[in-house]
């Protein structure tokens, strides 16, 4: 694949992951520090990987989120955790599920943490159940 597919591949999968108000935003606000890299993940991450046939969109997001936890990558989780709500058919219960998981292999802290923040993303949408 030629980077201009590549481009236009990874464009529409960060489209149909991250919703287009998202990405739209993103387009936004580019500027001559963040283009290159923002053309870097397009191609690559979203272009090669997100397009790979193995896993599908929501083996993904489940890895992603899963890492963005082990890494404590705070912005990213929340990114990830309300494009999944939004964009992937994920429940709140599919997100507790996946941080109950890190809890056993990332750590308490990191998973009580993860909690805080995935609560206040569903309480925003209007998905929190007493």
């Amino acid at each position: 694949m030629d980077d201009e597919k590549r481009r236009d591949e990874g464009m529409t999968q960060r489209r149909k992951v991250l919703g287009n108000e998202w990405v739209d935003k993103s387009i936004a606000n580019r500027n001559a520090f963040n283009t290159d890299f923002q053309d870097l993940i397009t191609r690559y991450a979203w272009g090669d990987i997100w397009t790979r046939p193995h896993f599908d969109h929501r083996t993904r997001r489940v890895l992603v989120i899963g890492t963005m936890v082990a890494l404590g990558q705070w912005d990213e989780f929340r990114l990830h955790v309300r494009a999944a709500l939004t964009e992937g058919g994920f429940s709140p219960d599919d997100i507790k599920e996946i941080l109950l998981q890190q809890a056993i292999y990332c750590g308490v802290p990191a998973a009580n943490h993860a909690v805080k923040e995935a609560s206040a993303i569903v309480a925003e949408l209007g998905l929190l159940k007493r």
